[in-house]
């Protein structure tokens, strides 16, 4: 059983003393697949060791994350648009708008959505979306984007019904982590809704780690976690899960 694992920061400082471990466990519970998204140039050297390290396993998406667009924003961007232009990735990722935390740099945030999901566009690229806090802002954006040549995934998607409708109008396929496993996630009330074509797992790891782990370290080994969630939702054998979503997964990334 292959599963992929379609967003991890496996780079991330939480993982410092037991990385190696943490990836072997991932691998021995099937997750062959992890994709890595970026957050900002700070983290890109660690990311670029891990592709070195994991080279048939890790593949890197290039981005700027919404929380760290601050003043220095337009130095950042010109970072992910030269790395774009000298090596291989998978996405532009993790890109989007976050008011959780922040406002103060929402018009930041919204140029560095747009200017991102045209360098994805540019380079036949998916993206990789972050919202929080966040929907109208984030699909204004993508509604004003939306064409043939715009594809990827809503990470972690949280949204209702009608919202997850929209992205997957807006070529998206839904991101589904830990919080499917929540009891006040929400998204399991609808998600049979959703045909499995349009699904994707993720961890998000060392975040929003799945029941029993929940306010724990999330790693990809916990994946499987979602796939048992996804299989008494959707009344289908968790091989089934993983074999759809890494097919989905596969159309995304192209590989």
């Amino acid at each position: 059983m292959t599963i992929t694992d379609t967003h991890s920061h496996i780079y991330s400082e939480e993982f410092a003393q037991d990385r190696k471990d943490m990836m072997q466990r991932a691998f021995d519970n099937g997750v062959t697949r992890i994709f890595v998204p970026s957050i900002d140039s700070s983290y890109t050297s660690k990311m670029y060791e891990m592709e070195v390290e994991y080279p048939e396993k890790v593949f890197l998406m290039m981005g700027l994350h919404p929380t760290y667009v601050k003043e220095n924003y337009l130095e950042e961007l010109a970072f992910v648009e030269a790395e774009l232009s000298k090596k291989k990735f998978y996405a532009v990722g993790e890109i989007g708008i976050d008011l959780y935390w922040d406002k103060t740099f929402l018009k930041e945030q919204q140029f560095a959505f747009r200017k991102q999901i045209q360098l994805a566009k540019q380079y036949k690229l998916a993206i990789n979306i972050h919202c929080r806090d966040a929907f109208d802002e984030v699909f204004e954006i993508l509604e004003e984007e939306k064409s043939p040549e715009l594809w990827g995934i809503f990470h972690c998607f949280t949204g209702n019904y009608e919202q997850a409708l929209q992205a997957i109008s807006c070529n998206m396929k839904l991101g589904i982590g830990g919080v499917v496993t929540f009891k006040n996630g929400k998204i399991d009330q609808f998600l049979d809704k959703i045909d499995l074509k349009h699904i994707v797992l993720e961890t998000d790891s060392p975040y929003l780690a799945p029941i029993p782990y929940r306010g724990k370290r999330n790693e990809s080994s916990y994946v499987v976690n979602v796939i048992s969630k996804l299989a008494e939702i959707y009344n289908v054998s968790p091989e089934k899960i993983a074999e759809i979503t890494t097919e989905n997964s596969k159309a995304i990334f192209g590989i």
